[in-house]
């Protein structure tokens, strides 16, 4: 399988992009300039993100990744707009963009899938307010995703959303529950196994499906 895993020079990306490699799996890293991936690009930039997959050639696998967890004032009595706005644009929109930006290589891979990091905090079922910001940025990448995956349906790309857990990562920090190594093998096992079956679910990384 061929990969592409942005975000891969820290936490979960840096994780997955191991453990697929000693699966003997492919896989370009994707980068900001200077993290020293594979490919480098802020998923921000959406013509630099095109530029890159001129030459990434056939994929069989998309991972979004890449994420913040938002401004430091990010209540809904006290919102860092600007803040807010960038968390919208690397959680939210940016997914989006690299899925299209690559979806051409998907379509010339292999039973192509897109997977795409989303969060346990995303739950709609709860009405908890900290970290609205990134809270919200993760509730619309579900809505986003749920839609390509009913716009790729007919071309066989299947796509998910996934919740990691709560992650010892720097943005999870060091008192979360989840091992990243071990949060990253249950990632790399459902871009392994995607389905049509599962196209447009919210999985769990240890792969039963959850509500949004």
């Amino acid at each position: 399988m061929r990969l592409l895993v942005t975000g891969s020079n820290r936490g979960i990306g840096a994780h997955l992009v191991a453990e697929a490699r000693a699966q003997g799996h492919e896989v370009l890293g994707l980068t900001r300039p200077g993290r020293g991936g594979e490919l480098e690009a802020d998923v921000t930039d959406h013509a630099a993100l095109h530029a890159l997959a001129v030459n990434a050639g056939p994929l069989d696998g998309l991972v979004n990744n890449a994420g913040i967890i938002g401004p430091a004032r990010q209540s809904t009595l006290d919102m860092d707009f600007e803040g807010f706005r960038e968390t919208l644009e690397v959680n939210t929109l940016a997914p989006l963009a690299v899925a299209q930006a690559f979806l051409p290589n998907l379509r010339a891979g292999h039973r192509a899938r897109i997977v795409s990091i989303s969060s346990q905090m995303a739950w709609m079922g709860y009405r908890k307010s900290d970290r609205i910001a990134y809270r919200a940025s993760k509730v619309a990448l579900n809505k986003l995703m749920q839609g390509l995956a009913t716009d790729l349906a007919p071309e066989g790309i299947a796509v998910a959303v996934v919740d990691p857990g709560w992650v010892r990562t720097d943005m999870g920090g060091s008192e979360a529950e989840d091992d990243p190594r071990f949060v990253a093998r249950g990632v790399l096992d459902i871009v392994t196994n995607l389905t049509m079956e599962d196209t447009g679910r919210f999985l769990h990384f240890t792969g039963e499906e959850r509500a949004y």
